[in-house]
C-alpha cells in the first residue's frame, strides 16, 4: 500500500498519519503506524484505525515475512522528519543536530517546506535552518 492511500484511509477515521517506522525489537518485527489527530489519540482511536488496517494488510502487508502491527501517537518528545512535521510543531521545544551549528535546542517559530527559524535557547537568537542541513531533530519536553 502506499503512502497516499494510507493516508486516505486513515482520513476516514477523523486521523492523520504522522509516520511509520519498521524495527525489529525482541527478534520480532514490528510495523508501527504514528497517528495524530487535532482531538488528541486516545486508545479507541488507536484500536479503530487497527481494526480498519489488519484485514487490508492481511491481504497486502506492508512489509515482508511475520510482523506485528502497532498503531499509536507519535508521543510527546517525537522525530522530526518531514517539513510538515516541522509546520505542526510550531510553538514546541525542539533539539537538531545541524550540519553548521552542531546541536541547537530551542523554539519552533516557523516552518515552511524549505525550512524552520527556531530561537535558540543558548544565544536566544533567530536561527533559520535549511532542512537539508538538519542531521536529525526532535521535539522534547521541559518537564
Amino acid at each position: 500500500m502506499d503512502k497516499t492511500t494510507l493516508e486516505n484511509l486513515l482520513k476516514e477515521c477523523d486521523v492523520n498519519l504522522y509516520d511509520t517506522e519498521t524495527v525489529t525489537e525482541n527478534d520480532h518485527k514490528i510495523y508501527r503506524v504514528y497517528i495524530t489527530s487535532k482531538n488528541g489519540i486516545n486508545l479507541d482511536k488507536c484500536t479503530q484505525v487497527t481494526k480498519i488496517l489488519s484485514p487490508i494488510f492481511d491481504v497486502e502487508p506492508p512489509v515482508q515475512g511475520e510482523y506485528f502491527l502497532e498503531v499509536s501517537s507519535p508521543g510527546i518528545e517525537r522525530k522530526l522528519t518531514s517539513p510538515s512535521h516541522f509546520q505542526n510543531s510550531v510553538g514546541e521545544l525542539v533539539k537538531i543536530k545541524h550540519t553548521e551549528f552542531g546541536k541547537l535546542k530551542g523554539e519552533i517559530l516557523i516552518a515552511d517546506e524549505q525550512s524552520v527559524t527556531i530561537k535558540d535557547k543558548a544565544d536566544k537568537k533567530k536561527k533559520k535552518l535549511n532542512y537539508s542541513d538538519i542531521l536529525n531533530a526532535k521535539t522534547y519536553y521541559s518537564w
